[in-house]
Parts: C-alpha cells; sequence; structure tokens
C-alpha cells in the first residue's frame, strides 16, 4: 500500500509541472484537427470513387 501512495504522491507532484494550454490554444488546436479530418475525408472520398470506378471499368 506504501508504493502506492508513493507512485500517487509522486504523480500529483509531476501534474504540478505540466504546462497546461490556455483555452484559446486549445480551441485553436481542435478548429484546426476539425478543418484537417474533414478535408482528409473529402479527398480520400475522392480517391475512393475514382479507383472505385476505375476498378469497375477494368472489370466490367
Amino acid at each position: 500500500m506504501g508504493k502506492i501512495t508513493t507512485f500517487l504522491t509522486e504523480v500529483k507532484e509531476e501534474l504540478k509541472k505540466v504546462t497546461w494550454p490556455s483555452k484559446d490554444d486549445t480551441i485553436g488546436t481542435t478548429a484546426v484537427v476539425i478543418v484537417l479530418v474533414i478535408v482528409i475525408s473529402i479527398f480520400l472520398g475522392i480517391v475512393d470513387a475514382g479507383l472505385s470506378r476505375l476498378f469497375n471499368l477494368l472489370i466490367g
């Protein structure tokens, strides 16, 4: 039980040292991630549709 207490105490101390991002940084980063996911999804959808048509032309 002593090891668990020591571990949790050390974790608490380490978390105090962390530099947490501001609210604006978090919102900006989240927006960038969402936009990139949308752009990549559209790109992959177009590639998938193109490859499907190419496959259909080759097969039948």
